[in-house]
Formats: structure tokens, sequence, C-alpha cells
């Protein structure tokens, strides 16, 4: 008798662990979707990769087979632990991408191309050297890096509230800082640390 009375408490945890397991942050789905979209909007062919791979949380690598779950000895099944996809094919995700990428495509590039503009550590666009910058172009440029600024906050809002997790704002965030990075074109620039490299 005294044998079973300990499962209900089992049998709690287990149910308990279900949950806890649906809501860590995928970071490799969510690296994967944002090498999408920034290619996506950067456009051209991407550049072979001279960027380590991102770490995920827990020391592997994006992209690798994932760890063994003790759980699936339990036999919570691996469905309720999977790793959720990380979705950016809504209408609203899809419009502001179109945007950012005929701004970039129209205004933005070339001026990424003469050194004026580079990544930021957070994710959004920088004038880094105005100089560069022609007389005649520099209140379009302005606008239109102040224009895509506001999408990227809503794109990484956005993406998080559309898989059911506003809470993942920040870490998108840091997903897509790192892939505008790893996806710039050689001879772009990006702060990394508060100082500006030039690929």
């Amino acid at each position: 008798m005294a044998r079973w009375m300990g499962l209900p408490a089992v049998a709690a945890l287990a149910l308990t662990a279900c949950v806890t397991i649906n809501v860590y942050f995928p970071a490799a789905e969510a690296k994967e979707a944002a090498r999408e979209f920034v290619e996506n909007v950067i456009g051209d062919q991407a550049p072979a990769s001279d960027v380590p791979p991102a770490t995920v949380p827990g020391g592997g690598m994006a992209g690798t087979t994932p760890r063994f779950d003790p759980w699936m000895l339990l036999g919570i099944g691996s469905a309720q632990a999977q790793t959720p996809d990380i979705s950016i094919r809504t209408p609203a995700i899809q419009a502001i991408q179109a945007r950012m990428e005929q701004r970039f495509n129209g205004t933005l590039r070339p001026h990424f191309d003469s050194g004026a503009l580079g990544f930021g550590g957070n994710g959004t666009i920088v004038v880094r050297d105005a100089s560069q910058l022609p007389i005649k172009d520099r209140v379009a440029v302005n606008a239109a890096v102040a224009d895509d600024n506001r999408d990227r906050q809503a794109v990484y809002r956005e993406i998080a509230v559309a898989n059911g997790h506003p809470e993942w704002e920040a870490q998108i965030r840091d997903v897509f800082a790192r892939q505008w990075i790893q996806s710039a074109r050689a001879g772009w620039w990006y702060q990394q640390g508060g100082n500006w490299t030039q690929k």
C-alpha cells in the first residue's frame, strides 16, 4: 500500500515537467527562422559562413542533434517535449519583411557598401559614418534608417507574439542581431562589444 502512495506525486511531477519542457526558448529553430528572414531581406547570394555557429543554451551548437531527453524514459511523449517551430509566415510578418526588403534594396544597400551604415549589436541599423552620405541623400537615408528600425522592433515583437510567447521578444531580437551580422556581406560594418568591425 505504501508503495502506491507515491504514485500521485510522481504523476503530478510528470505533468508539471511537461509544462516546463514546453516553454523553453527554441534557439536552433529561431536561428534558422532568422537566417531565412534576413537573407530574404538582404537578397543577393548568402556569404560563406565565416562566423562560428551560434551556441545554444546548455553548451550545444545550433543545428546539431538534440541532446538526450531523460523524460522520454518516463514515457512522457516526444510530442509534448518536441521543440516548437518558430513561424515567420504570418501575413503581418511577411508584410514587414516585404517593406524591409524593398527599403534595403531601394535605399539602404549602397550606404552599407560605402560604410556609412552598419548593423548595430542590438539588431538595428546605425548611421556609422554620416560623412560617407552624400548631402543630398542624408534626409532620405536617415528617414529610411528610422523606418527600418521601427520595422525591426515590430517584427521581433510580432514573431514572439505569433508563436504564442510574447516573453521571447528579447531573445528573438538577440538571435536576429547575431544573424544580421553573420549575413553581412564583405566590406560591411557591424558593432560588436561597442566597437565597429568591418567584415
